[in-house]
């Protein structure tokens, strides 16, 4: 009773901040009540914290044949996303520069019930990080990633609540198609034989950026011509594809760019004959481990 009386307390309290939710959604599993989102979000966080501690200890999982399955099943529905949201948006002869809530009819209908399996795919991609874990990929679990995850699936119950169709098609369109990509690498990664045809993954990176930045062009494009998608939902989302900006641009500085200054001090060394297996000395402070 007094979980049932929370919950009512924080509907509530979304309800008056966000005023009414579309009726077209009503029913819909996980959609209700936001507290079913919410706790397995706790519970993914807490899984990534529990799950580093068991394995510590621990021999890493292969798990490649769970990973083959899994991103299958990811590209698969992704391009059923991709494919469903272009065709719906079409049937429901969606302006591409500004579209609203109620003008498509069943079109509107169709989108948000695509919409709804993409705020399911976040749930289910929360294994992603499982998978991290249980193989002792901690490298890979970043304050980026965590946040990627972690947020993407409590914006999208919002989203599917009070605007679950219109201008909303547009992101998940794009992700979804950079998802075909991202998981077949992801799938293909998984086989040692395979790595020498997998050059491309700092482009997958460059795709990404580039999907914020059409997406938060498509969202600004409303703000210019309006249309009746409300102006509180269109400025949160692009203040949000901002922060992955910025985020995802920082990872690939860091990752790409500082590559190639780190093989020019190694090839250096090596030319001046002084190899790894040397003292090497950088301002005045040689390496403890060659002493």
């Amino acid at each position: 009773e007094q979980l049932k009386a929370f919950d009512n307390e924080v509907n509530a309290f979304l309800d008056n901040m966000f005023g009414p939710r579309d009726s077209r959604v009503r029913g819909w599993f996980l959609l209700d009540s936001y507290l079913p989102t919410f706790i397995l979000t706790i519970t993914y966080l807490l899984s990534i914290w529990l799950g580093n501690k068991y394995m510590k200890n621990r021999p890493a999982l292969s798990l490649r044949g769970i990973l083959t399955l899994y991103n299958l099943a990811i590209t698969l529905l992704s391009a059923y996303m991709l494919v469903e949201l272009i065709l719906s948006s079409w049937e429901g002869g969606y302006n591409l520069q500004c579209q609203n809530l109620d003008s498509a009819g069943e079109g509107d209908v169709r989108v948000a019930k695509v919409l709804w399996w993409y705020y399911f795919s976040k749930l289910v991609e929360f294994l992603d990080t499982i998978f991290f874990v249980l193989r002792k990929k901690t490298n890979q679990i970043t304050f980026l990633h965590v946040y990627h995850h972690a947020s993407m699936f409590n914006i999208w119950w919002c989203v599917l609540n009070w605007i679950p169709c219109g201008q909303s098609f547009f992101g998940p369109t794009l992700n979804s198609f950079i998802h075909i990509l991202m998981y077949s690498y992801y799938g293909l990664s998984v086989f040692p034989s395979m790595h020498k045809y997998l050059w491309w993954k700092k482009y997958l990176t460059q795709a990404q950026l580039v999907q914020f930045v059409l997406t938060i062009t498509h969202t600004l494009s409303a703000v210019v011509k309006p249309c009746g998608f409300p102006f509180g939902c269109l400025i949160f989302q692009s203040s949000y594809m901002m922060t992955l900006v910025i985020l995802f641009l920082n990872f690939y500085i860091q990752t790409y760019r500082k590559k190639p200054v780190k093989k020019e001090l190694q090839e250096k060394e090596v030319k001046n004959g002084f190899p790894k297996a040397h003292l090497i000395v950088a301002n005045g402070m040689t390496d403890k481990k060659a002493q």
